[in-house]
């Protein structure tokens, strides 16, 4: 993954997880599965896992610890009504960013 895409990827990962989040209930390493499957292939499982820690302590995720046949039990993570405010939020401020983005790409061809 190009380094630019990379550096993109870290100040909206957030939202991204959220929205895998509101789709349905994951654990950490489905959530980084599900997004090597969607082309995201650099992203490390160390990073997602970090983030939902942050997440859990900011309180826009709720957690269950879930039994795991190989080793402890799993912490599957769902949105609650605070992340998804702040998903709200991120998706309001992603299509600012992206008509201004747009814009800008527009003046710059004429």
């Amino acid at each position: 993954m190009p380094r630019q895409i990379t550096e993109m990827l870290k100040g909206t990962l957030e939202g991204i997880v959220l929205g895998v989040l509101a789709r349905r209930s994951a654990h950490g390493y489905e959530i980084t599965a599900w997004l090597r499957e969607q082309g995201f292939t650099e992203i490390a499982e160390g990073t997602i896992y970090a983030l939902l820690l942050r997440m859990e302590q900011r309180e826009l995720v709720d957690v269950e610890k879930v039994p795991s046949e190989k080793g402890p039990p799993r912490k599957v993570y769902s949105l609650n009504a605070a992340g998804r405010a702040h998903l709200d939020e991120f998706w309001t401020n992603w299509h600012f960013l992206v008509e201004r983005l747009e814009h800008l790409q527009q003046d710059g061809e004429h």
